[in-house]
């Protein structure tokens, strides 16, 4: 604001010892200059405070400096308009591929969907926004979004924070769709709610139409999942290591043993696998607990 920087001027930052009396000349600390150009041909950018700072400051400040942080804001805003219009047709079709009702869609994630609408049932929950949110929660939210949020996960690339940004914008979007919630937005709301509000009713009832699709999907039986299974692990014999899966498995058995237990016991399907009985047998043998054997 004080110094016309140009783009490309070379700039030195060092460190000063200030003096208690105004008019005494700083004086650089030994060794402290040239910190900014110790890697040769570095190039640095220089970025303007955070929006909150800018926000403090025009608040207080003259009417002069608050058009001028209008002003930028408004750059910033068209820029934003900019990229997400390069972007716009990535976002539709990762919206496609997820949630699209032609795409066929895996069994466990129907066989799971039905289980939840089973327990629903089950315990008389009639409000279909709960359930809504446990379909959400279990599978876009808890898998989607990670993705997103987290390329890395699948993918051999390092994520860059600007890209970060930009798609930790898109998950929120995604989140936002999948709620039945209805956000009313101002002026003052959000930039990345903001920049989405036409495309959100859309996406809305993209989730909608998933979730209504699944449900009317033809019922996966316990045989068929059990197939599928097998030919998954099959698929994937030398990929994973089975033990660590399962002493995982067990490190939440064990958190949470005498509700299993019991669990396991009052179900006629696993009394007639005995699976109590299995459970118990596998607590004896890694820990010594003691058991009713």
């Amino acid at each position: 604001m004080h110094y016309n920087v140009r783009d490309g001027a070379t700039l030195i930052l060092s460190k000063v010892g200030v003096s208690q009396q105004p008019e005494d000349s700083q004086q650089d600390l030994p060794g402290e200059r040239h910190a900014l150009l110790e890697e040769e041909n570095r190039v640095w950018h220089l970025v303007r405070p955070t929006d909150e700072v800018d926000e403090g400051k025009s608040k207080r400040g003259s009417v002069k400096e608050k058009e001028r942080t209008k002003a930028i804001t408004e750059i910033y805003l068209t820029r934003l308009l900019s990229v997400k219009g390069t972007l716009q047709q990535f976002v539709d079709n990762f919206f496609q591929s997820v949630l699209a009702p032609g795409h066929a869609v895996p069994p466990a994630v129907k066989y799971f969907f039905d289980f939840l609408d089973e327990q629903a049932e089950k315990h008389n929950i009639q409000d279909e926004d709960t359930i809504h949110i446990w379909k959400t929660n279990s599978l876009p939210l808890r898998f989607w979004v990670n993705i997103l949020k987290n390329p890395h996960f699948i993918f051999d690339v390092h994520v860059h924070e600007v890209v970060d940004a930009s798609l930790s914008v898109i998950a929120q979007t995604f989140m936002d769709a999948c709620t039945r919630t209805e956000h009313k937005l101002s002026r003052d709301s959000p930039s990345n709610k903001l920049l989405y509000a036409k495309e959100i009713s859309t996406y809305k009832k993209m989730v909608e139409d998933y979730y209504k699709g699944i449900r009317q999907m033809v019922q996966v039986s316990d045989q068929d999942m059990n197939t599928h299974l097998a030919e998954i692990s099959r698929a994937h014999t030398d990929s994973l290591n089975t033990l660590v899966a399962l002493h995982q498995l067990y490190q939440y058995t064990q958190k949470y043993y005498d509700e299993i237990i019991n669990a396991l016991e009052e179900d006629p399907a696993a009394q007639k696998m005995q699976l109590a009985f299995r459970l118990q047998q596998i607590a004896a043998a890694l820990e010594n607990k003691v058991t009713d054997l």
